[in-house]
């Protein structure tokens, strides 16, 4: 019989807890070597009807049996690949293309779903996922949905959950699983000694400059014709890149090399010793695929070289290092792919990973929605100054590490209602620009605002009039100084001035002398104008406000109208 590691009773528990009170699907997120065989095991010998558990390749349907059957237990197969079509058993391990051309009656008493490397799923009803869920639900409408997956945020889609059981926001935007009850992060696998350290070592000989590849706005990905550019102009390093694998590999059980493209991979086999190397790519023949494989694990060639298709579902646990010599686009794909080498195995202690790539990903950072705004740019920790919840955004810091300017637009704070079970978000932006008819905040790609639901003026447009205007002046600053100044009454303020590069300046004023005035420059100035939203910052006088200089950014464009006798700044635009 087997016994569960604390965090997999951990995630056994919060899946209970989950169905126990809302039939929502469930995410569970566990990183390669976590063993989710045994959480699926310990769920099936608890749950009282039947379970179907469905994965996208039959390498995964056999191993998740194989795995399940070694605790003596006791389950069917569903897979044509694997060439049986079990039915009667309690548990039921398919793949996902032959269950959903299964009969009618296929569908009857399953009690739970679970489905692994789940973020395959989408809210396409005319998929095979939803296609085999739909019947299921049909046959059984209380039924239980559970996913696994290491990676659940997907390429061109984001987040594939909508809350965290930690108490955030994942996707605004719907999705088929609803709550994420438990996740387990590499750091603790690895501190932990759950999985072998990976000791990374960032091309020290030479390396492709894959820095000018850009994403699909359409897919989120990179496109296979601007990598094959990429590699066309630097041909000439691969050579060097393969001997290096090569020498690194003398003392090494086993190589996992991941490729660009297939004409890459033909590339780089044919420099790679004779006999002791394979390539897997797309085409590849299932029985040739097969061979392959087998001869990686029982050791009988060292290298094996592919092209996206070892990236989930591949167990070699004696593989020590990891070499990419492709870009990858998220660091998710980063941790599936060093994930690979990361499961424990007799003798091995430890996994090398080669990154040639030159994109410097962290093993251990977390997934971020935004695109990172520039290289200087780094992950910060920013609190909710309304819920308290720590959210992470791309950012700057000063050298002491204190956060000064950060990119985060709203707070991802939430919880979840105890009474009703509803997600209630934090509505906090740290970002935001205002609705000229309702004066609500609104997110600042907004076009309609949220409140009123009037149409909110693109920036674009509000330019353009601006400049159609004979008393408008619309200013793109280059410098913006705060000054002490005093007005006809000798009375003291604040003057902000915006300079352009022709040295013409607008400028406004602002009085500090009492509390009242205080809050008016908060709202008027600092809470459109600081670095780090959210941040406390009290202003009360005017010195304070000049010494804090350096915490105000400079808005893009100044629109000011002309009055009497000066420019009054009407509108700012950030």
């Amino acid at each position: 019989m087997y016994s569960l590691r604390p965090y997999q009773t951990e995630a056994v528990s919060s899946v209970i807890a989950h169905f126990r009170k809302t039939r929502h699907p469930a995410l569970v997120v566990l990183p390669t070597g976590a063993g989710k065989s045994l959480v699926i095991a310990e769920l099936a010998r608890m749950a009282r009807g039947r379970v179907l558990c469905l994965a996208h390749v039959k390498e995964l349907v056999e191993q998740n049996h194989g795995k399940y059957e070694s605790y003596d237990l006791e389950a069917g197969i569903f897979a044509a690949g694997l060439g049986r079509k079990d039915q009667g058993q309690k548990v039921i391990f398919g793949s996902i293309q032959s269950v959903a051309r299964a009969k009618d009656e296929f569908f009857q008493d399953f009690n739970l779903l679970i489905v692994d490397e789940c973020h395959r799923i989408s809210l396409d009803e005319k998929s095979q996922y939803l296609q085999v869920i739909r019947k299921m639900q049909r046959a059984n409408p209380s039924l239980c949905i559970l996913g696994l997956t290491a990676t659940p945020y997907r390429l061109g889609m984001g987040w594939i959950f909508e809350y965290h059981y930690r108490g955030f926001v994942g996707s605004r935007e719907p999705r088929f699983f609803k709550h994420c009850v438990f996740e387990l992060s590499l750091r603790y696998m690895i501190d932990h000694k759950y999985l072998t350290p990976p000791i990374r070592i960032d091309a020290p000989v030479a390396c492709y400059d894959f820095s000018q590849l850009r994403l699909s706005q359409k897919t989120g990905t990179f496109k296979l014709a601007d990598i094959e550019n990429c590699l066309r102009e630097q041909n000439r390093v691969t050579p060097g890149i393969v001997g290096h694998i090569v020498s690194l590999s003398q003392e090494r059980e086993a190589v996992m090399i991941f490729t660009s493209s297939v004409a890459h991979a033909k590339e780089i086999l044919s420099l790679l010793p004779s006999g002791e190397a394979a390539l897997v790519v797309g085409d590849t023949s299932g029985q040739e695929r097969d061979r392959i494989i087998h001869d990686f694990k029982q050791r009988q060639i060292k290298f094996l070289v592919n092209v996206s298709v070892l990236t989930t579902g591949f167990d070699a646990p004696h593989v020590d290092l990891i070499a990419l010599l492709r870009p990858t686009e998220s660091v998710s794909l980063f941790q599936q792919i060093v994930g690979r080498g990361l499961r424990l195995s007799p003798g091995k202690k430890d996994c090398l990973v080669l990154d040639y790539t030159g994109l410097a990903y962290d093993l251990f950072a977390p997934e971020i929605d935004d695109p990172r705004p520039s290289e200087d740019t780094e992950l910060v920790k920013v609190p909710c100054p309304e819920c308290g919840f720590e959210n992470q955004f791309w950012g700057r810091v000063d050298d002491e590490g204190q956060v000064m300017e950060h990119f985060g637009r709203k707070c991802k704070g939430a919880h979840e209602n105890p009474h009703t079970l509803e997600i209630e978000t934090c509505s906090f932006r740290f970002r935001f620009k205002i609705c000229d008819a309702c004066g609500a905040e609104n997110d600042i790609a907004a076009r309609q605002c949220h409140s009123c639901k009037e149409q909110i003026v693109d920036v674009d447009s509000r330019l353009k009039k601006a400049m159609e205007l004979r008393d408008a002046h619309v200013m793109r600053p280059d410098t913006m100084m705060l000054r002490r100044s005093f007005d006809k009454k000798k009375r003291e303020r604040l003057e902000v001035a915006y300079f352009d590069v022709d040295a013409q300046a607008l400028k406004e004023y602002y009085y500090l002398s009492n509390s009242r005035q205080a809050q008016a420059f908060y709202y008027n100035f600092v809470r459109m104008h600081i670095r780090n939203p959210g941040a406390t910052l009290t202003i009360g006088s005017v010195d304070e406000a000049i010494n804090s200089q350096e915490k105000f950014r400079m808005p893009l464009f100044v629109i000011a109208r002309k009055t009497k006798y000066f420019w009054e700044v009407r509108e700012k635009i950030f």
